[in-house]
């Protein structure tokens, strides 16, 4: 499924993120996207170093929960603000627990969908 509007980009990751689909929360991104992992000092840059950033959040074996804040759109382009936590573990087994807020572009696609172009998870934070 793809997301038809630019809220229901978050909406669909979450989902996907709790079902531990990793090829299904790709398809969320555009070829080129780029994304700032949490702790880290510089975004990535496409499918392949998005996936890994992904493998290691999914790696927390972990629950998502999101709240969708504020979606501001003009035409083909959008920003999202939600407030999302993660609990997990990690490898030794302690709990882990992380969260923010996003500020994040989507963008629509050719055929209508929207994607992510630039995923921010933790917004001016970081």
């Amino acid at each position: 499924m793809k997301a038809t509007t630019a809220k229901q980009v978050h909406e669909l990751f979450v989902e996907r993120f709790n079902a531990k689909n990793l090829d299904d929360m790709i398809a969320l991104y555009e070829p080129n996207a780029v994304i700032l992992p949490p702790g880290a000092p510089e975004v990535v840059s496409g499918h392949g170093a998005i996936r890994k950033v992904l493998e290691g959040i999914l790696a927390l074996n972990g629950k998502m929960d999101n709240t969708i804040v504020r979606v501001i759109e003009q035409q083909d382009v959008a920003i999202l603000y939600s407030r999302w936590t993660l609990s997990g573990a990690g490898p030794d087994g302690t709990p882990v627990t992380i969260g923010g807020t996003t500020s994040d572009v989507v963008r629509r696609q050719s055929d209508g969908s929207w994607r992510f172009a630039i995923d921010n998870p933790l917004g001016g934070a970081a």
